[in-house]
């Protein structure tokens, strides 16, 4: 079966102007620019199947973001090949626009002064939607994401989690075969996030979408993903499954406690404490070692326990273990 996605040797390179402080080197650079060549993505290769949900991620600047320009056809490539449905997207955008979906956690396709109902509206004039089916599928996504009560309300006046979450509704009107989510869960809290991970997984099992997501969240990785595609510096430096990445990389978790009482006489020897408080404390464990489970029985057979964290490891960290094992 062919690949619903195929890169091949994927290259794009961005030439910036530099300028030095100061006036005259702001005239020198007006008469005799210098440029500077950046290699963003440098001969990158991987496939996705159908029904895939494939994680892609790595730190700020690794080229995350203009892959997904370059497979969506907002960006053309320096060098190699993408199909993406059997379509070229560099010379064939306007069709495949019609058959995939896209959400940037940071930039936002609603009309910020009007209520996310009237972009659903103008969006299902742009796709040219059967206009019976169109209320089906946007009453089915309002009803799953559970936004009913936030149609008629001004986008700016939404939370950060309320919008992203018409975001994502806005890009699954059209029944996109492949939806491209970049950084969907940035700066939401627990709740918003495990909503929007639940109807991710719901879509991906019950309409067969083909998911790629990026994300700095660990947690969206091991929640959603089979496969683990990590980039750094514009190169595929990990290809496998999550629970390889997982075992491999993801070796600790830090656990916050709030107490009601002191934290004085807290003594646990199986983490390490890296923050301790007069009310909290953060522990960090070995997961392969040691059980979080255990750390929560002590801690609530001998306090009182106000409330409790867990944490991953934040991306970047991970990143710097797959390169201190490979240095």
């Amino acid at each position: 079966m062919q690949p619903i996605i195929d890169v091949k040797n994927l290259r794009k390179t961005f030439r910036l102007k530099q300028k030095s402080a100061g006036f005259l080197n702001g005239l020198k650079s007006v008469v005799k620019p210098d440029y500077k060549t950046v290699r963003a993505v440098n001969g990158i290769n991987f496939d996705v199947e159908e029904g895939e949900i494939l994680a892609f991620i790595g730190p700020n600047g690794a080229g995350k973001s203009t892959t997904i320009k370059m497979m969506t056809g907002i960006l053309y490539p320096s060098g190699g090949s993408i199909n993406v449905l059997g379509l070229d997207p560099s010379k064939e955008r306007e069709k495949l626009a019609f058959e995939i979906g896209s959400v940037f956690g940071q930039k936002s396709q609603l009309w910020f002064h009007l209520p996310a109902l009237d972009t659903f509206n103008l969006l299902s004039k742009i796709y040219e939607l059967d206009q019976k089916e169109y209320v089906q599928r946007r009453d089915f996504l309002v009803d799953i994401f559970e936004i009913r009560d936030l149609l008629k309300t001004p986008v700016r006046k939404l939370s950060l989690g309320q919008r992203m979450r018409c975001e994502i509704v806005s890009s699954l009107l059209h029944k996109p075969k492949v939806i491209f989510l970049d950084e969907p869960t940035i700066g939401l809290d627990v709740i918003a996030k495990q909503q929007i991970r639940g109807v991710i997984k719901y879509l991906n099992e019950k309409e067969k979408v083909t998911i790629f997501l990026t994300s700095h969240d660990a947690g969206d990785v091991e929640a959603l993903a089979k496969r683990t595609i990590v980039i750094n510096f514009g190169t595929i430096v990990f290809d496998d499954t999550t629970e390889k990445f997982k075992s491999d990389y993801i070796k600790s978790k830090t656990v916050e406690l709030i107490l009601d009482n002191s934290t004085k006489d807290f003594s646990y020897n199986e983490g390490k404490i890296v923050e301790k408080g007069k009310f909290n404390l953060k522990i960090e464990l070995d997961t392969n070692k040691h059980s979080i489970d255990k750390l929560l029985k002590y801690s609530t057979e001998n306090f009182d326990i106000k409330d409790i964290n867990i944490y991953d490891p934040s991306m970047e960290e991970i990143i710097a273990e797959i390169y201190r094992e490979k240095a």
